[in-house]
């Protein structure tokens, strides 16, 4: 039997939010469209104070952001990168092109060819995050996206130099101190002053993913992303501290951030709850943290670990940390969710900055149908075919005939019966379907 110790937000106050946001962003990005480098300054100048001559950091400027950023920092910078550089290199390395003979004389084949040019979004108004240039930009690069163009919105009045460090260091091509719809709305659309790009890639507020989901179609996007969410299952192998640490570190990303506990302990759940309101009387972004977990916040309590691990995969949670007597369960057994943090050791924050697998993941369910960034959401993959003889041609045009014939579409039929007749030597009336 489920039952809520805690419920979150009602899904009709989460869509009236979503509505609000939907409307502005329309505006502005058909603003954008219309007015481009006017709107996009006047955008930067109401939402960030910021109108430098150029949002583009010239050479010279980025060097001097980088020689702000403390040698400690920048070595910081380059373990994460090595790591997030190793992981993606090893899946690039799983993608095989492949070509088959499927008969004699038709080959079939596909290639993975990198998307030719990719918008990075870095969040940075609130919180400098970092992190978010090695997610897209590097990975990008590794996949062998020829232009990689990388955001982020000035922080505190100035491009931050950690972000400019990362993106630099992970391989961007180009780097613009810009922030909100009117960055990945320039880098979509295109500016008098930025070429547009093909996929816009990179979390950000709701007003960011918002102008991903209208701008999807006329580019591509890594996925749709809402708030962050987490979900952590547990059981009495673990403590009340431990868990409410691990909520509270992510209900700090936004007020409208949901942190779920599923588990089948009551005492664990009542201590997590006790815990987590003694931490925010000493967490500096108790403020933030408070308003997260009051609204959106959740515990659940389940009867056994089946019963969890259906509620887990039904909620589809972007992040699942699993702290529990048999954590290998849940990577056997479970479906839907962006990302596994499995037993004690590890936790969302390990994956967010540094251990090597990338933190822009599905939410919103999203993980029912989707998985998260990585190297292969930056290549498609191509279909070729070859016809090597005229009896592999004519054979294929036979039977290609005759199924065109069967769904009414004569000139489909005609390309078939032309290699037919040239290839196979057969007389075939025109419009007509090849006989057996």
């Amino acid at each position: 039997m489920i039952r809520h110790l805690k419920a979150g937000a009602s899904v009709e106050a989460r869509a009236e939010a979503d509505r609000k946001v939907r409307d502005t962003v329309e505006s502005t990005l058909a603003d954008i469209e219309a007015r481009g480098d006017a709107a996009v300054r006047e955008l930067s100048e109401k939402f960030d104070n910021w109108s430098p001559a150029s949002f583009r950091l010239t050479d010279s400027e980025i060097q001097q952001a980088i020689s702000e950023v403390s040698e400690r920092d920048l070595e910081d910078i380059r373990f994460a990168q090595s790591q997030i550089r190793r992981f993606a290199e090893a899946q690039l390395a799983s993608m095989q092109n492949v070509e088959v003979e499927t008969r004699p004389g038709v080959v079939l084949g596909h290639k993975h060819l990198p998307i030719n040019a990719v918008g990075c979004y870095i969040p940075g108004g609130g919180y400098p995050m970092v992190a978010s240039a090695h997610m897209s930009v590097l990975t990008a690069k590794v996949a062998g996206v020829k232009r990689v163009i990388a955001a982020a919105p000035p922080y505190k009045g100035n491009p931050h130099p950690a972000i400019v460090a990362a993106m630099h260091l992970a391989g961007a091509d180009e780097i613009l101190v810009l922030g909100g719809v009117q960055a990945v709305g320039s880098m979509a659309i295109g500016t008098e002053s930025i070429d547009p790009v093909d996929m816009l890639v990179g979390p950000g507020n709701a007003f960011v993913a918002e102008a991903k989901r209208q701008l999807f179609g006329r580019v591509g996007i890594d996925l749709f992303a809402g708030p962050t969410e987490t979900l952590i299952i547990a059981d009495d192998t673990v403590d009340g501290l431990l868990c409410a640490t691990d909520l509270l570190g992510q209900a700090e990303h936004g007020t409208n951030s949901p942190a779920a506990l599923l588990t089948t302990s009551e005492a664990l759940a009542k201590d997590t709850m006790a815990q987590i309101e003694e931490l925010l009387k000493k967490l500096p972004t108790a403020e933030v943290a408070r308003q997260s977990w009051e609204t959106y916040g959740e515990v659940i309590l389940c009867d056994t670990p089946e019963e969890m691990l259906q509620v887990a995969d039904d909620m589809a949670y972007e992040h699942v940390q699993v702290m529990t007597e048999d954590p290998e369960l849940y990577l056997e057994k479970m479906t839907n969710y962006g990302a596994l943090f499995l037993g004690p050791r590890t936790n969302v924050a390990f994956g967010d900055k540094v251990i090597g697998t990338n933190h822009t993941l599905p939410t919103k369910k999203a993980a029912r149908y989707t998985g998260g960034l990585w190297v292969g959401k930056f290549l498609k993959t191509c279909t070729y075919q070859r016809i090597l003889t005229d009896e592999a041609s004519a054979e294929i045009g036979a039977y290609c005939s005759r199924l065109c014939a069967l769904e009414g579409f004569a000139g489909h039929g005609e390309q078939a019966n032309e290699r037919v007749r040239r290839y196979g030597k057969r007389d075939v009336p025109y419009a007509s379907a090849v006989d057996a």
